[in-house]
């Protein structure tokens, strides 16, 4: 009689056992994608907040009109020498998507905080790359926004003369980047916000007090400007060398962190869509 109550007892615990582990294979395959998202995103390294003089750019942050976060890659002032005194004007936070880790660890991975920081192609890289970026310029001083946007904007023409690729279509596009900025004032504290797409367009955005608004101010649908808006700030000749130091050491440490099976994944991904482009 006791073996047969042990036999059962064994047997009901087995039992409980296989429920409480398909319950759980269950609630996993049932959970929402964003949670299993999560999870993945999990794996990568903790991406810390920086501090910037005064302010503070968080871990993570989602552009305005966008449901995907991006992460922070790296920050820095941006100043002038002026009757020998270092003036700060602006603060730079410059986010990138997720993806853009694995696909600059395919040429970048194993390379130094000080080999990424001198290289010219690896900030290029960042400013041409497949995937999203972000970046919030934070005021130190007061600026209007005729001072920024025509600073910027010579930079930008500048850059895209030397390169070649200032046409009738680039010079509305700064026409068009000037004009949105016309009528605003950036006291300390506030924020200008451009998005570069993948599909090449540019949104600007405004925040007065330094948060990161839902709605967008502009769209200016021209690749070649885009590019040359963060070309201008971490760049060969880009106004923030603080910014490019951060960058350049955040990503040499993230790039480590990338595995050999990702890396396959994405050069497989970037073989064929090179393929595809021939082909067309």
């Amino acid at each position: 009689m006791e073996v047969t109550r042990a036999s059962f007892a064994a047997t009901a615990m087995l039992a409980f056992l296989f429920a409480v582990l398909f319950a759980a294979a269950t609630a996993h395959s049932a959970a929402p994608s964003s949670d299993r998202e999560k999870t993945k995103s999990s794996l990568l390294p903790l991406v810390t907040p920086i501090q910037v003089e005064s302010h503070v750019f968080p871990p993570t942050v989602k552009p305005p009109g966008m449901a995907k976060s991006f992460f922070l890659g790296g920050a820095g002032v941006r100043g002038l020498e002026i009757e020998g005194k270092f003036i700060k004007f602006t603060a730079t936070g410059v986010y990138l998507e997720e993806k853009a880790v694995p696909s600059l660890a395919i040429k970048w991975k194993g390379k130094s905080a000080e080999e990424l920081t001198n290289s010219i192609e690896f900030f290029r890289d960042i400013v041409t790359g497949p995937f999203g970026k972000f970046t919030q310029v934070r005021m130190i001083l007061p600026l209007t926004g005729k001072e920024y946007s025509e600073k910027v904007a010579e930079n930008c023409v500048v850059y895209l003369k030397a390169v070649g690729t200032y046409t009738n279509g680039e010079a509305k596009a700064v026409t068009k980047f000037l004009k949105v900025f016309k009528n605003e004032t950036f006291p300390p504290g506030a924020s200008v916000l451009f998005t570069q797409s993948t599909h090449g367009s540019l949104t600007i955005s405004f925040s007065k007090d330094g948060s990161i608004p839902k709605t967008r101010n502009a769209i200016i649908k021209n690749k070649q400007l885009a590019e040359a808006v963060l070309e201008s700030i971490i760049g060969k000749d880009g106004v923030s060398p603080a910014a490019k130091q951060s960058l350049a050491a955040r990503m040499s440490e993230l790039l480590k962190q990338c595995d050999n099976k990702t890396l396959e994944k994405v050069k497989t991904k970037s073989q064929t869509t090179a393929t595809k482009e021939t082909s067309a």
